[in-house]
């Protein structure tokens, strides 16, 4: 059974930063995609960003230039570090894995971002 465990977030102010990280029970070489997704209450969840098993990264535009996605292939772990974060990235963050043609979820981690 694969499993993902999300840690990391919690209430920060504004331009603030966080690093979430997603621990995975299997080897994260057996990744073909890492990323990161949030769902704030009302909308959709979107991906905010994702890493490619050869480190290819792409980032919402919403996020480009404040968040950095990476893996950490001796940890089987993969991270998002959040810099000047906004009331806006308010949101239940989730990792995601695609391993042999399936996804894999975590449970989440709620990411408030308040004064």
């Amino acid at each position: 059974q694969v499993q993902l465990v999300e840690s990391g977030g919690g209430l920060v102010q504004p331009g603030g930063s966080l690093r979430l990280s997603c621990a995975a029970s299997v080897s994260s070489l057996e990744f073909s995609f890492m990323g990161w997704y949030r769902q704030a209450p009302g909308k959709q969840r979107g991906l905010v960003a994702g890493i490619s098993a050869r480190g290819i990264t792409n980032y919402a535009d919403s996020v480009k230039g404040r968040f950095t996605i990476s893996r950490d292939n001796a940890k089987n772990t993969w991270n998002l570090q959040m810099n000047s974060l906004k009331p806006d990235d308010t949101a239940m963050y989730y990792c995601k894995g695609e391993r042999y043609w399936r996804e894999y979820w975590g449970q989440g981690t709620q990411v408030t971002v308040s004064s």
